[in-house]
């Protein structure tokens, strides 16, 4: 009955999920075209800030609040040495968050945005009184040798994600991280079979492999794919299978957001894979989502092109804890203050190029 319950609402958020206010876009795009500057050249700025308004409804967007939500969660196959990292990091680096000693902790600050820290799956027993514990499972099965959730954990963990971004309140801007030792190996699984590429195009390093060990991290993968079988026509199986709880929670982070008409920031590979799901339910929450950065993990950019995102930062980072998304929010605010603050021509007393033409 639960599980019927967590079901049906997700399928009831996904059904307010709305395409962006044409309206509202027409209007920011009427007045990005009479802004003190040549038509086009402030380049993405001024899709970015066409696109805020879709979202917001309005012609004059803003962004008074911004969160990262980072989702923690572990992986059972990691007892297959796909990770150059033991298990043992996800809890120790979850404190580190807590403690505000992270870079997804210095980049928030600098950015001024609230980092919410939610252990959906860690398989250690963690307390702090800043953490959202929300503990789906103690990490997901090796998904090498059967399916890594339970289809009700799987929507469980859909729900605790839409749980936290609905408890934001007054926040215009999230941007998704992650934790999770194993979690490319999860996300290279989901991939590769939603876009239906061979396991070795989309499979990198993740925390520092050698040649060899990403070769076995390829094999283990496959294995996976071989012995679950998931099914590329249903992302909710293909989650089930071969997922994180950490993906599963920020697929209803990003499933939220777009119901309630919030941009999301989403950052590397592993909120690609998030971002790649919940895009497969629902086509109409990828305008909502703006692509911070471009990963080395190789999977990502195929997530990337699938998914049609122009990603704003090209770094060369791999951390994950959401970074890069945060490091992107200066470019979204500095789009929206060129959009709303710069003068008009007629306002600057300044000649268009119509205007001189006319004359």
């Amino acid at each position: 009955m639960e599980k019927q319950a967590d079901r049906q609402r997700i399928n009831d958020l996904i059904a307010r999920i709305e395409p962006l206010d044409v309206e509202a876009m027409e209007q920011a795009r009427q007045r990005q075209e009479n802004l003190t500057k040549p038509a086009g050249s402030l380049g993405r700025l001024e899709k970015l800030a066409i696109q805020i308004a879709g979202i917001q409804r309005r012609a004059l967007p803003g962004i008074e609040q911004k969160v990262v939500i980072v989702m923690a969660g572990d992986h059972g196959v990691t007892v297959e040495g796909v990770s150059a990292y033991p298990s043992e990091v996800t809890p120790q680096m979850v404190q580190n968050f807590l403690h505000g000693g992270a870079a997804i902790n210095a980049l928030a600050r600098q950015a001024n945005a609230r980092v919410v820290i939610v252990d959906i799956g860690v398989a250690s027993e963690l307390h702090h009184p800043d953490l959202v514990s929300r503990k789906v499972a103690p990490g997901t099965a090796n998904m090498a040798q059967g399916a890594a959730m339970t289809e009700a954990q799987m929507l469980t963990a859909i729900n605790v994600g839409i749980d936290i971004l609905q408890a934001q309140q007054g926040v215009q801007l999230v941007a998704t991280g992650d934790m999770g030792i194993g979690n490319t190996t999860a996300s290279s699984a989901i991939t590769a079979d939603l876009l239906q590429l061979p396991v070795s195009q989309v499979t990198g390093r993740g925390t520092g492999l050698n040649d060899a060990q990403l070769d076995h991290k390829i094999v283990v993968i496959e294995r996976a794919l071989a012995i679950n079988q998931p099914e590329p026509q249903n992302p909710l199986d293909v989650l089930m299978k071969v997922g994180g709880l950490e993906i599963a929670g920020l697929v209803g982070v990003i499933l939220a957001a777009a119901a309630e008409r919030i941009a999301v920031v989403i950052d590397g590979f592993i909120s690609g894979a998030a971002a790649l799901v919940a895009a497969r339910l629902c086509p109409a929450a990828c305008q909502y989502l703006i692509a911070g950065h471009t990963s080395v993990e190789q999977g990502h950019g195929h997530i990337l092109r699938a998914l049609e995102l122009a990603p704003l930062l090209n770094l060369g980072l791999r951390l994950g804890e959401g970074t890069g998304a945060v490091l992107a929010m200066h470019l979204i605010e500095g789009a929206l203050h060129t959009h709303n603050e710069m003068l008009t021509f007629a306002e600057a007393g300044v000649s268009n190029r119509e205007e001189e033409e006319k004359n």
